[in-house]
């Protein structure tokens, strides 16, 4: 089942996501490119959006970047790419992985990965919290727990709309594309995570007293 039928209308955005050396970007980016494409042939714009429900948990890309990405791909034997004439609407391109691409996709599974780090604008916020006004970073906290729980219900819609009638673990044992349901599991759990630290912590701010002053009393 392509990620792009479960919710239907779903716009991809301009996001950047984290910052990145150009050519770690640019290697990662392919390889997520070529995993988006395993399913189904899709044009650009069916990538951004494939790119923006299920890829993006894990690795973000703004639509330009993934459309300058595939005639690369395409001209280096890993895509290959058709024209689809469309009556009444503009003619586009669809794509799929080649053979070539899926050994790639081999070899840079094999590689060995570097963990991940957290870099977040609003972690330096708070590490700065004794000493910047608290009612601010109470505000951008409660906006952030606000689109974590909006991701949490639309990756739990994802994981029930992949299983179908199956029971989570009947589609973990026998489910015929296991890898973007972990993918999401891990993207719900981390979410989930998100959210539940950022409730934590405007709790405390809360209770340290609000929007500054004396906050020498820790809560327990």
């Amino acid at each position: 089942m392509s990620i792009l039928s479960i919710v239907p209308g779903y716009e991809p955005e301009d996001n950047p996501g984290r910052r990145k050396g150009k050519g770690a970007a640019r290697m990662a980016l392919r390889h997520a490119v070529l995993a988006a494409l395993l399913d189904e042939e899709l044009s650009g714009y069916q990538l951004a959006k494939s790119f923006g429900l299920g890829v993006a948990n894990f690795w973000q890309a703004v639509p330009q970047q993934l459309y300058a990405e595939l005639p690369k791909l395409e001209r280096e034997g890993l895509v290959a790419g058709r024209k689809v004439v469309q009556e009444g609407r503009p003619d586009k391109r669809v794509y799929r992985v080649t053979d070539l691409g899926l050994a790639e996709l081999e070899r840079f599974a094999a590689a060995t990965d570097k963990p991940s780090v957290i870099r977040d604008d609003l972690m330096v916020k708070v590490q700065a919290a004794d000493h910047v006004d608290t009612g601010i970073l109470i505000a951008r906290l409660t906006e952030r727990a606000a689109l974590a729980q909006a991701r949490i219900e639309l990756f739990d819609k994802l994981l029930r709309t992949m299983r179908g009638d199956a029971t989570e673990e009947e589609y973990l044992r026998h489910g015929a594309r296991i890898g973007p349901y972990l993918t999401c599991l891990r993207g719900l759990a981390f979410e989930r995570g998100n959210h539940a630290w950022y409730e934590r912590t405007v709790a405390v701010l809360r209770e340290r007293g609000g929007s500054g002053g004396d906050v020498s009393q820790a809560v327990p």
